[in-house]
Formats: C-alpha cells, sequence, structure tokens
C-alpha cells in the first residue's frame, strides 16, 4: 500500500515540477491532485496497451493517484493498471490505488448473454441470491463484495487496495427504500471494516454519480451525515478503532457544480452541500468526470475560463475541479499515453483560490 515514506519522496522527487498545491495530504500519505482515470475505452487489447503506457507515463511524470473499478472495460483495466504499477519506475508503496466494487463484472469480454453469466457466476455457485441483484447487475452484500475485493486485489497484483469504494450505492434504490440502503451500506461498511482490520484495505468509502449531489426529495438521494453515522456503527460492530470510511468520490466540473452548489445534508449547524460536509468531517473527496469526459476541452465557458489558470481548456477544466473545498484529488481519464502530458501539465498551474472559486459562481 502507498505509504508515508515513500509517498513524500515521491513528492520529493517530482514537485519542482509542479505549482505550490498540487501535492495534497491525505492521511499521512501525499497523494497527487490529479488522478489517472480508467473507465472508457472498449475491452480490447490495444486499448488495454493504450491504457498501460498512460498509467506508466503518468506513474513517472508526477501523478501517483490511479483510479479504476473491477467492471471497468470487463476487468481489464484493473488489470492494465496491475501491469502498469508493476512496469512503471515507481515503486507500488508510492502508489495510491483505489478501485471499486459494486457492479458485477464481465470478465475480458461481455458475454452473449449477460444475464446468464452473472446467474452462473454468481447466483448458482452459491455467492448471493438472484433477489441480492438490483435491476439484474448492481449488488453491495458483505459475501458479494468479499469476492469483488479479492478479485480485484488479484487483478491489481497487490497485497492492499489504498481505497475501496463501494460503487454507486444509489443503484439500490430502484428496487429498496432509502432505509433499506442505508440499512445495506451499513452491513457492507461492517464487512469492509473486517476487511480493513485484515490488511486487505486501508480505507474505504463510496464513489457516487447522483446520490450526494441531489436535493433530498430526488429518487436518488442518500445523506452523506447518515453514511457517515453508518460507518461509525459498523466499526463499533466490527470493533475496530474508529472507522476506515475516509472518502468519496463524485461529479465535479463546471457544469456539473451540484456538489458544490446544492445544500442538502442536514447537519445541527443547518444544510450543507456535500464539499462543504466532507471539507468539514475531514472526508477526502475526488471529482470524476473533471472534464467531462473530454468536453470541457473544447466547451469551457469563456467567462469561466478567463478566471482559471492554464494552457488550454482542458487544463483549465481540471484547475476547476481542484478547486473545490475539500478536493483530495481531480480524476482525468487517460486512456492514451497522448492524453497524460496535456492533463499532467495542468499541475504546473495554480488552482483558484477560495475566494476566486466563490467568484466564478457570482
Amino acid at each position: 500500500m502507498a505509504t508515508r515514506e515513500a509517498t513524500w519522496e515521491y513528492r520529493d522527487r517530482f514537485t519542482d515540477d509542479f505549482a505550490r498545491t498540487y501535492y495534497r495530504m491525505f492521511g499521512n500519505t501525499v497523494v497527487s491532485s490529479i488522478g489517472v482515470g480508467t473507465y472508457l475505452g472498449d475491452p480490447t487489447d490495444e486499448a488495454d496497451d493504450d491504457y498501460h503506457d498512460a498509467v506508466v507515463e503518468a506513474l513517472e511524470s508526477g501523478i501517483n493517484v490511479v483510479d479504476t473499478a473491477i467492471n471497468y472495460r470487463c476487468q481489464r483495466s484493473e488489470r492494465a493498471v496491475g501491469d502498469a504499477i508493476a512496469d512503471a519506475d515507481v515503486d507500488r508503496d508510492a502508489i495510491f490505488v483505489a478501485t471499486k466494487g459494486g457492479f458485477a463484472p464481465f470478465d475480458g469480454d461481455r458475454p452473449a448473454n449477460p444475464g446468464r453469466y452473472i446467474h452462473e457466476e454468481y447466483v448458482e455457485s452459491g455467492l448471493v441470491d438472484a433477489e441480492d441483484f438490483v435491476s439484474g447487475q448492481h449488488c453491495i452484500e458483505p459475501a458479494f463484495l468479499d469476492d469483488q475485493l479479492d478479485r480485484s486485489l488479484s487483478n491489481l497484483g497487490v497485497d492492499t487496495l489504498d481505497l475501496y469504494y463501494v460503487h454507486n450505492p444509489e443503484t439500490q434504490l430502484t428496487t429498496h427504500s432509502r432505509e433499506e440502503v442505508y440499512d445495506k451500506l451499513e452491513a457492507a461498511f461492517t464487512r469492509l471494516e473486517e476487511r480493513a482490520a485484515a490488511g486487505d484495505i486501508e480505507r474505504y468509502g463510496i464513489a457516487t454519480w447522483d446520490a450526494l449531489r441531489v436535493r433530498a426529495d430526488h429518487g436518488q438521494y442518500l445523506s452523506l451525515p447518515e453514511i457517515v453515522e453508518r460507518a461509525r456503527a459498523a466499526s463499533d460492530s466490527a470493533g475496530t478503532a474508529g472507522t476506515h470510511f475516509r472518502a468519496i468520490q463524485l461529479p465535479f466540473n463546471v457544469y456539473m457544480a451540484d456538489a458544490f452548489t446544492v445544500e442538502s445534508h442536514e447537519t445541527p449547524d443547518g444544510e450543507k452541500s456535500a464539499l462543504w460536509f466532507a471539507n468539514d468531517a475531514g472526508i477526502a473527496v475526488f471529482t470524476s468526470a473533471s472534464i467531462m469526459q473530454g468536453r470541457l476541452a473544447s466547451e469551457l465557458p469563456e467567462e469561466v475560463a478567463a478566471k482559471l489558470e492554464g494552457e488550454t481548456d482542458a487544463q483549465r477544466a481540471i484547475n476547476f475541479a481542484r478547486s473545490g473545498p475539500g478536493v483530495t484529488s481531480s480524476l482525468v481519464g487517460m486512456g492514451s499515453p497522448d492524453h497524460v502530458a496535456e492533463n499532467v501539465d495542468a499541475g504546473r498551474h495554480e488552482p483558484l483560490g477560495a475566494q476566486a472559486f466563490d467568484a466564478v459562481f457570482e
């Protein structure tokens, strides 16, 4: 896993290449405020090679955060990341590796009958019941997450994951009540606390799309304060010394700024946005869709671009995402080595300060 000593050495190796606030603290480790995302692309050997080369280049250029998920590209993204970690001229303990579990993955390519594959692999094997899957593909039962975590460790070729997310838990709301989903999350968190105590993961969290940035009356809403309370209860149940729930992932960019603007999380001090709640609670935030899958490379509003540093709109968009309160690292898809240099160069510019960031919304 990533260690304090190795990540500080990594920072010292590259820090002169970047702006002052490029490296940030997550617990006792140092992480780059730009991370590699691995979501997009087809499940092909060519895409595997491109991801491998992109991750190697990023790791050898000052980015030490790599984010993936077991279902991305039919497990190929995890495997490409694992190969890149082994091949890069960077020690494993200088690299922060995050992955996710929740969506049933295929193995290498999409089967002719996806439903049949999932039933055979997970239901007929006795791992979980058919009713444990929502929409035939999403499951957060402890036994399922156990299985997925073991597969991810194998795919990535690591002994310990630095961060493991429950992937899009709001998917469960299509079938279950909000209270039932909180109960399911507490059971999942209890198992993840046990896996943290066993040394398989260092921290865990939730990776979301809608849940934390919509209003409380939205059908996909989940309360971050309630989730934190369930994580604390899980820690008590597992007998761990304090919860290992330490991070959230959500979309955040110029067009999808709801995590900052929508105040829907109830606290004793009033309602807060997801970013402000996480900031005040000491929960790290990793942003996804930082350049909207490339859209902001050409569609950044001029009035916003004028307030941001960077040589290109893509760099300015990345620096907007890095400017949000409490943001630890902004993830950018890097499915090709051609993408890496421009994204790395964004870190040579300072993000917005608090007042300048607020001014964007005036």
